[in-house]
Formats: structure tokens, C-alpha cells, sequence
């Protein structure tokens, strides 16, 4: 095959994705529905898995900080730690014990909430955490692609996005990693609209860690409020650290006035 070729092929492979999340939303709400229960009570949102399934849980939790201002509540774990988000560690995923193991450094409670996200549903260090969590009490959730494996039978809220075999045999992170990618957003980003993290389509509680997210910040502030002034707006948002604390605070100053 010609390069067009290859990029073509892989394409269409592709755009079949999103249609095999669709069949899945409505075990994605009832994830996102038990965990938006959960997180008030002191709940967090592990995602533990292996390889490229590990390193997708890694990065959405990663961004839940910066993008929402929350700590803490979502947690990636991979099998061999975070040596492994660059470098492969041997026989790291065959541990049925390993995964919980990881989990107990956190100290997991009843209100907890462990995500198995493995694309066959075999991987032994995500399917014994799963298990041995549900019998602990959390609430046990996975992403999978392998209808009927043994992820998707330990858990008490499977999601299973069938996708088809892959353009190349087995590289699950084509294919799979989309999907697994596609459902984690949605699972996160759902979670924090629900718990009031976003003001219309708006990152209210983001992290202001650069100046292009100080100047979003500031945009946001001026078409919430009216605001003409944009340095004014820039400074409000300085001082008070964030969006939904200077918009309150220009608003509670302008009821008085």
C-alpha cells in the first residue's frame, strides 16, 4: 500500500470509533451518575490499568487539576508506576495482586470508585484490583473492548466499546486507545459539569498556570460580568485566584452598589 493508501485505510478504521462509544452511553451515565454520588462524600475516581490503557488513565486524571481546580479526586495508576508512562516494565501487568497493592497507598474507602481500563479485559493486574475492590466495597467500573471478558465480568458497571480488530493485529492503541481515550473524557468531563466545575461551556475553576489561561480567564470574566475593561477584569482575576471567585466577587460588590 501507498502512504495515501495506508492514511486512508486508517482513517476510515477510525471514524468507526465514536459509533461504537454511542452504544455505550448508557452505561457511561450510569458511571458518571454513581460517581457524581460518590465525590461529595469524600469519593475519588481511581483508573488503573496497564500499558497504553494505564498511560490513557494517567493523562485524564492528570488534567482534571489544571482544567477544573480539583484535587485529588482523579487518580491514575498503572502497573510498574509512573516508570512505566515512558518505558515498558516487564511482566509489570501479570500481578493479579499488583493493582491493589497500588490502590492500597491511598487508603480506599467504601466511597471510592476504581475504573479498570484494559482493552482485551484480561490483564491480570486490572482485573484482580477490580475484583478484590468490589468485595472491599467501592464502586467498580471498566473500559473495555472485549465483550464478555473477565474485566467486564467483575465489575459492577462494565462499559464495553466493541471496536473490531485493529489496522495492524493486536496495537490496541490504535483503535481501542481511541475509544478507551473518547470514554474517559466523557466520564471526567460529564463528572465535573455535574459537580458544578463549569458556568455554561466555561472552566470556571481552571488553574491559571500560564498566561494564555490568566487571558481566557479574564475573557471570561468580561462576558460574564460585561466588563469593558480588560486589564481591570486581568487584575480581579489575579487576586482572586480564579474565574468563579472574581465573577462572585464583582457581582456581590455590584448588588451592594
Amino acid at each position: 500500500m501507498s502512504t495515501a493508501e495506508l492514511l486512508r485505510a486508517i482513517n476510515s478504521e477510525d471514524r468507526t470509533v465514536p459509533e461504537a462509544v454511542a452504544t455505550a452511553i448508557p452505561k457511561i451515565e450510569e458511571l458518571v451518575d454513581r460517581i457524581v454520588e460518590r465525590v461529595p462524600r469524600g469519593g475519588r475516581v481511581f483508573y488503573l490499568g496497564a500499558g497504553t490503557s494505564g498511560r490513557l488513565g494517567v493523562v485524564d486524571a492528570s488534567e482534571i487539576p489544571p482544567t477544573y481546580g480539583v484535587h485529588d479526586v482523579f487518580i491514575g495508576l498503572m502497573a510498574g508506576g509512573d516508570k512505566a508512562i515512558r518505558d515498558a516494565v516487564e511482566g509489570a501487568e501479570d500481578s493479579r495482586t499488583g493493582g491493589w497493592e497500588d490502590m492500597l497507598r491511598y487508603s480506599p474507602t467504601e466511597n471510592d470508585i476504581l475504573i479498570g481500563i484494559a482493552a482485551s479485559g484480561t490483564t491480570p493486574y486490572v482485573v484482580g484490583a477490580v475484583e478484590t475492590a468490589r468485595q472491599k466495597g467501592l464502586l467498580t467500573g471498566c473500559v473495555t473492548c472485549n465483550e464478555g471478558s473477565p474485566l467486564a465480568s467483575v465489575s459492577e458497571i462494565p462499559v464495553v466499546v466493541v471496536v473490531g480488530p485493529e489496522f495492524v493485529t493486536g496495537s490496541t492503541r490504535m483503535k481501542a486507545g481511541t475509544a478507551q481515550k473518547l470514554v474517559l473524557n466523557m466520564i471526567s468531563t460529564a463528572a465535573m459539569i455535574r459537580l458544578g466545575h463549569v458556568r455554561g461551556s466555561k472552566m470556571v475553576d481552571m488553574r491559571l498556570s500560564n498566561a494564555k489561561l490568566v487571558d481566557r480567564g479574564a475573557r471570561m470574566i468580561m462576558e460574564e460580568t460585561g466588563l469593558a475593561d480588560y486589564e481591570y477584569a486581568r487584575r480581579m482575576l489575579l487576586s482572586h485566584g480564579s474565574v468563579r471567585a472574581a465573577v462572585f466577587f464583582y457581582q456581590s460588590q455590584s448588588s451592594k452598589a
